[in-house]
């Protein structure tokens, strides 16, 4: 079980603190989602913001790349300081290449699928993942409601995780509170994002370890 809070709902004017306060509190790593303002509507940062927080933390920085053509930007990412990549399944043609680019680099790679992305189309990758990120919701925005829908998406994965010996983590990132944490958690998922349950509080840490604890009672 690892919770990566979402720098996305963070107060970015006291983006060090915050993050401090989120790996005091518990914190297993740290998620940041860059946007393009292509792939997805929404606009928000790229490898400068992992370069400038990677010296005030020592965990896992993990990058969820919603852009188009994503392997133009894994060098940059890996260079700041990124501990895992994950590029969007719909964001390119050669997800194979994009994913052999970030493993170049000596780090963890992810593929990332939207809720209504089947699992099938990733059968001939999971091989060569570390993760795989099932979004909970559609992608661009924070705040939304989890898509239960999703759940299934989690189930298959860790079926054929299973079936085919696979040692990838999965990953779930949207609408994440006690209740769909707890879902997730049955059905087969490892990590778990959170941005506005964790940030949108006066005590982090008090919602990372509900979450935990969630996830503990799902066992």
């Amino acid at each position: 079980m690892k919770i990566a809070p979402s720098i996305l709902s963070a107060d970015f004017a006291n983006l060090k603190d915050d993050i401090l306060t989120a790996q005091e509190g518990g914190a297993d790593w740290i998620h940041v989602d860059s946007m393009d303002g292509h792939f997805v509507p929404n606009l928000t940062f790229g490898a400068n913001v992992v370069k400038a927080i990677r010296p005030h933390t020592s965990l896992p920085i993990d990058c969820h790349l919603m852009v188009e053509n994503p392997g133009n930007f894994v060098e940059d990412f890996a260079q700041a300081g990124a501990d895992y990549i994950s590029i969007q399944y719909e964001s390119t043609a050669h997800v194979n290449l994009a994913l052999q680019l970030i493993k170049s680099f000596d780090v963890k790679a992810g593929i990332v699928i939207n809720p209504s992305t089947p699992v099938s189309l990733l059968e001939d990758v999971l091989s060569m993942v570390d993760m795989v990120l099932v979004m909970t919701v559609n992608p661009g925005f924070g705040g939304q409601s989890f898509i239960p829908e999703t759940l299934n998406k989690i189930r298959k994965l860790d079926q054929m995780r299973t079936e085919n010996d696979y040692h990838f983590l999965i990953e779930v990132d949207g609408g994440i509170n006690p209740e769909t944490i707890k879902e997730c958690a049955e059905a087969g998922a490892n990590v778990f994002v959170a941005g506005s349950y964790v940030f949108n509080s006066d005590d982090p840490g008090e919602r990372i370890e509900a979450l935990k604890n969630a996830v503990r009672d799902s066992a």
